[in-house]
């Protein structure tokens, strides 16, 4: 991955939130009361989250004889113990900073057990 895809897709995801945390200061109040609206911002950043991690994982690198001591298994099933996490804290807590802080430490966890118990 070039390093300009990367800056581009960070300056990307910034314009996106920008304009999503400005937006409801320009809709009108009778809309943002909307329970549809209500219901969709419950559920939106998990979504959003959700969807990112899906497509980053790595089982693209996968060849068809990776074995289960490789470091690209061990990446995805870390990715996925990750993913699997941040959605049962979510549930429980219904807050996005301490699930994204559960999925890092839980990413960083799982690789680390597979390391060293795995291979």
């Amino acid at each position: 991955m070039s390093s300009s895809y990367l800056i581009f897709a960070t300056f990307a995801m910034a314009a996106v939130t920008f304009i999503t945390r400005a937006l409801p200061a320009l809709i009108p109040k009778k809309l943002l009361d909307t329970p549809w609206l209500h219901r969709l911002n419950e559920s939106l950043p998990l979504s959003v989250m959700v969807l990112l991690i899906l497509t980053s994982l790595s089982y693209q690198g996968l060849s068809g004889n990776a074995s289960l001591n490789s470091a690209e298994v061990h990446l995805l099933m870390a990715q996925i113990g990750a993913l699997l996490s941040v959605l049962v804290v979510y549930h429980i807590s219904r807050q996005l900073l301490v699930s994204m802080i559960v999925g890092i430490a839980a990413i960083n966890g799982f690789l680390w057990l597979f390391t060293h118990f795995l291979g």
